[in-house]
This record gives structure tokens, C-alpha cells and sequence, in this order.
């Protein structure tokens, strides 16, 4: 069974850099898209920017309140 993003840490810009699992894993950015690669979590998924960069978001089901960056903070 895949564990779910519960709750975000951003930084002074509030960009994402840390993200909170709801079995109370943290991991960096890097390793939150990883997580998603592979399958570890679920309701989010990875895709290449305009930037060309990889970049994590929620998977869209039309509910703005789950959006990574709506999560609470910790």
C-alpha cells in the first residue's frame, strides 16, 4: 500500500523542500519525487516544466484543498 503526502515544509520563497508521509517519513524534495517515480506514493505524480526541470504536483481530481501546496505546513 503507497503512503500519501500529508504536510509540506517550504522555504522563505515558499517553495516546497520537504515533504511530510503520512507513516511520519520526511524526505527532500528530490527524494519526494523519487517516491513518486517508483511508485511509493500516491496521489502525486512527476512531469518535465517549461523550465525543462522535474517538478512534483498533486494527480488533478478537481479538489484544490489536496494540492501540495495547500498542504499544511509542519
Amino acid at each position: 500500500m503507497a503512503d500519501r503526502f500529508v504536510a509540506v515544509r517550504k522555504n522563505k520563497d515558499g517553495d516546497i523542500v520537504e515533504l511530510k508521509t503520512a507513516s511520519g517519513k520526511v524526505v527532500n524534495y528530490k527524494e519526494a519525487q523519487q517516491m513518486a517515480k517508483n511508485g511509493e506514493v500516491e496521489g502525486v505524480n512527476v512531469f518535465r516544466g517549461r523550465d525543462g526541470e522535474e517538478h512534483l504536483r498533486s494527480n488533478a481530481d478537481g479538489d484544490p484543498s489536496n494540492n501540495l501546496d495547500q498542504l499544511p505546513e509542519f
